[in-house]
């Protein structure tokens, strides 16, 4: 990036935000903290209004806009390829808003770049393989989020193991793995830190109530000090060569080692959860095999037997 593009993105940076500490405008363009100092200076020269205080940061006199900006042809593909993918992998809360964001952003194209996208959208095709379960209302991602942003107070019926509770929860966060997106927030009922699938939530309201901010909590921080501290099981699995790409594709293990053995690979894997393990491994039908431990061989069984069982009944 030359510097007149880094000062023009500098500026829209600033703008972005409240306040921007010259660390952070260092790291994001990837140069030193002399020149961030540099570039504000020669910005203030040129005319543009940018406050400055020593321990808090930089930021834009109010009032002060850029020009609408054109995309280039690739930060318009970009947009288009994460709005499909919001539709694919976020709930219905979310369409309609990155729809109409995408028409606005589609309208200011040249007619080329439109053109182009008419050609991308044809050419593009993003699945997920799970979907919410039928009958759920998926429209709760939109008014979590905003929930978080506006520190209010969330009141939900959840359903886990077969027992509804409603607990008022102080939300903080979400996050999407393992197919799913989960609610990271302080349960008032528990006094703790609790996850929540959001497909098990069986109602939803956004309460008028605020909650005081927590500055010292991370969610990033704090996912990692989960998924380091939490029981952890190694286990021991064959695979077809046919399935083990799938296996690299989509396992939500981490796979240690792999070996060659019996015409597929023996992989080490770490899991947090065998009963999850197990349910992964069944859909796999007879192009995988559990070796070890022994309890993941169990917990195979018995989900294979009741598989059968369903199957049997007249």
């Amino acid at each position: 990036m030359n510097r007149t593009d880094r000062l023009v993105a500098m500026v829209m940076q600033l703008q972005g935000h409240r306040v921007v500490r010259a660390e952070e405008l260092a790291a994001h363009f990837e140069i030193s903290v002399r020149t961030v100092y540099r570039d504000i200076a020669a910005l203030g020269e040129s005319g543009v209004p940018i406050c400055g205080e020593a321990g808090v940061g930089y930021s834009l006199m109010k009032g002060y806009h850029l020009p609408p900006v054109m995309l280039t042809a690739e930060e318009a593909m970009a947009l288009f390829i994460g709005g499909e993918m919001v539709n694919q992998f976020a709930d219905a809360s979310m369409g309609v808003p990155m729809k109409s964001a995408l028409a606005k952003i589609r309208s200011v194209l040249p007619r080329d770049s439109q053109d182009d996208l008419d050609r991308l959208s044809q050419a593009t095709a993003i699945f997920r393989e799970s979907q919410l379960p039928s009958g759920l209302d998926q429209r709760r991602l939109l008014p979590i989020q905003q929930a978080i942003v506006a520190r209010r107070l969330l009141r939900l019926t959840y359903r886990a193991r077969a027992v509804e509770t409603v607990r008022e929860v102080e939300p903080l966060g979400i996050t999407y793995h393992n197919a799913a997106w989960y609610l990271v927030a302080w349960c008032r009922l528990r006094q703790d830190f609790r996850y929540f699938k959001i497909e098990r939530m069986c109602a939803l309201e956004v309460l008028n109530e605020r909650f005081a901010p927590r500055p010292d909590f991370s969610l990033r921080e704090h996912l990692r000090v989960l998924r380091e501290s939490g029981d952890k099981f190694v286990a021991r699995v064959w695979f077809s060569a046919e399935a083990m790409e799938r296996a690299r594709r989509e396992s939500f293990a981490d796979i240690r080692t792999e070996q060659a053995a019996r015409g597929g690979f023996v992989v080490e894997m770490e899991t947090f959860s065998l009963e999850w393990l197990a349910h992964w491994l069944l859909s796999f039908g007879t192009e995988v095999e559990a070796l070890a431990p022994a309890k993941l061989r169990t917990q195979v069984a018995v989900v294979a037997a009741a598989v059968a069982r369903r199957y049997a009944r007249k």
